[in-house]
C-alpha cells in the first residue's frame, strides 16, 4: 500500500458506498481525509472509524458550496495534494421518457459537480504548487452505452471528457487527472437499482441480481474496496505517469 503519510485529501460523496471505502483507504496510509457529503451524519459514522478522517457538509453541485467546502479545508487542515470527485447518483428511464429536468439533474450530480470540484481544486493552491492528483470516479457507462440511463450515460461520458482533456492541459506540471470507471459494485447505489428493477419487473431479487452481473465476465458485483485500491494507485508515487487515463475496474466487462 502506498504511503501517504502528511498528504491531505479530499473525497466527495464520501459518506458512504465507493467513497468511503476511498476515505477509508487513504486514511489507512497516513493521509489526513475530508469526506463531504449532504449529510453530517453518514459522515460523521465514516470519521468515527478514523482519527484521520474528518466530515464537511457541502452540495458538489452549487458552486458557492464547494467554495466554503474548500475554504474551510485550507483553514482548518490545509493545502490539498489529493482531490476524489467521486458524489454522484443514477436515475432510471426509457429515451423517451426522458425529461428535461431528469437530464439536467443526472449532468449536475455527474459532470458538473465534477468541473466544480476539479476547479475549487486547482484555484485552492494546487495549480500554485504545480502538484497533486485528481481521481474521477466515473463508471463503465461513460465508456459504453447501457439502455434506460442514457442521461447517466451521457455525463459520465463527459466526466472521461473532461478528465481527458484537462490531463492534456495539466501534462506540464506533476499535477495527473485520471477516471477510474466501476463496473456495477456493491454500494448502496447498486442496492436502489435492484429495488427498482423488482418493482418495475416483478423479478425476485436473485433474478434482479442475475440481470446486472451479467454484464460483468467475472459474474459477480464489483467491492468497493476494489476501487479503492485503484484510486490508491493513481494517488500514490508511483504513478506520476499516469494521467488522462478512465481506468476500468469491472471484470473485464470493458
Amino acid at each position: 500500500m502506498s504511503d501517504l503519510a502528511g498528504k491531505r485529501a479530499l473525497v466527495t460523496g464520501g459518506g458512504s458506498g465507493m467513497g468511503a471505502a476511498i476515505a477509508r483507504a487513504l486514511a489507512n496510509a497516513g493521509a489526513t481525509v475530508v469526506v463531504s457529503g449532504r449529510r453530517m451524519e453518514a459522515l460523521q459514522e465514516v470519521a468515527e472509524g478514523s482519527k484521520n478522517i474528518i466530515g464537511m457538509t457541502a452540495d458538489v453541485t452549487d458552486e458557492a458550496s464547494l467554495k466554503t467546502l474548500f475554504d474551510n479545508i485550507a483553514a482548518e487542515v490545509g493545502d490539498l495534494d489529493i482531490v476524489i470527485a467521486n458524489a454522484g447518483a443514477a436515475e432510471s428511464a426509457p429515451y423517451h421518457r426522458t425529461g428535461l429536468d431528469l437530464w439536467q439533474r443526472m449532468m449536475d450530480v455527474n459532470l458538473t459537480s465534477v468541473f466544480l470540484t476539479f476547479q475549487q481544486a486547482l484555484a485552492s493552491g494546487m495549480m500554485k504548487r504545480g502538484e497533486g492528483r485528481l481521481v474521477a470516479v466515473a463508471s463503465t457507462a461513460g465508456l459504453k452505452g447501457y439502455a434506460y440511463v442514457s442521461a447517466y450515460a451521457a455525463a459520465k461520458h463527459g466526466v472521461i471528457g473532461l478528465t481527458r482533456s484537462l490531463a492534456l492541459e495539466l501534462a506540464g506540471t506533476s499535477i495527473t487527472v485520471n477516471a477510474v470507471c466501476p463496473g456495477f459494485t456493491l454500494t448502496p447505489m447498486l442496492e436502489r437499482s435492484i429495488e427498482n428493477i423488482m418493482q418495475k419487473t416483478g423479478k425476485s431479487r436473485q433474478e434482479a441480481e442475475a440481470a446486472l452481473t451479467k454484464t460483468n465476465p467475472q459474474g459477480r458485483f464489483v467491492l468497493p474496496e476494489e476501487v479503492a485500491q485503484a484510486v490508491m494507485y493513481l494517488c500514490g508515487p508511483h504513478s506520476a505517469s499516469m494521467t488522462g487515463q478512465a481506468l476500468s475496474v469491472s471484470g473485464g466487462e470493458v
